[in-house]
């Protein structure tokens, strides 16, 4: 069985609800995996925006999560460490936790990347991606992906663009 990383509230490359993104609310989606090979220690969740302006955006960095742990539920506390011990980084908006979808314009693909580890990273909270990426490299043994949709809204409230 492979890796498979799911999500209740949207499908693989569908439209993710307003309530997850940054204006919306910026709660985080709830998410289920399943399939993660035996020998796996630890598992490492990155959400990033490939389509920024600027090249990838951080969302979301994840990581010292347990092999038992099978799903996160929505609304994950932006907190260096959560309940279940995975700890977070820093995302795009140089905060700790998770940053949902804020496009500047267009629709922009949010890819949900899960990877199965060959070691315990125990590594503290706090870190970027670059620190992360290096922690974890000649590590992964497998990995899956989820794709999700969202798209600039514009909004008028108070004569305020979605761009405030």
């Amino acid at each position: 069985m492979s890796l498979k990383l799911t999500s209740t509230a949207f499908r693989n490359q569908g439209e993710i609800p307003e309530k997850y993104s940054r204006k919306g609310g910026n709660v985080s989606p709830p998410l289920a995996w399943s399939g993660a090979p035996e020998d796996t220690i630890s598992l490492v969740l990155i959400i990033d925006d490939p389509d920024a302006p600027a090249g990838r955006f951080v969302h979301w960095l994840l990581y010292n999560i347990s092999p038992d742990i099978e799903e996160l539920e929505e609304g994950q506390p932006n907190m260096r460490e959560l309940p279940n011990g995975a700890c977070q980084g820093i995302n795009g908006f140089r905060e700790l936790g998770y940053g949902g979808p804020q496009p500047p314009s267009g629709t922009h693909r949010y890819v949900f990347h899960l990877y199965a580890l060959d070691t315990d990273t125990d590594i503290p909270a706090g870190l970027t991606r670059q620190e992360l990426d290096g922690a974890i490299e000649g590590h992964v043994i497998e990995k899956a992906e989820l794709i999700g949709l969202y798209s600039y809204r514009e909004t008028r409230a108070a004569g305020r663009t979605g761009m405030d």
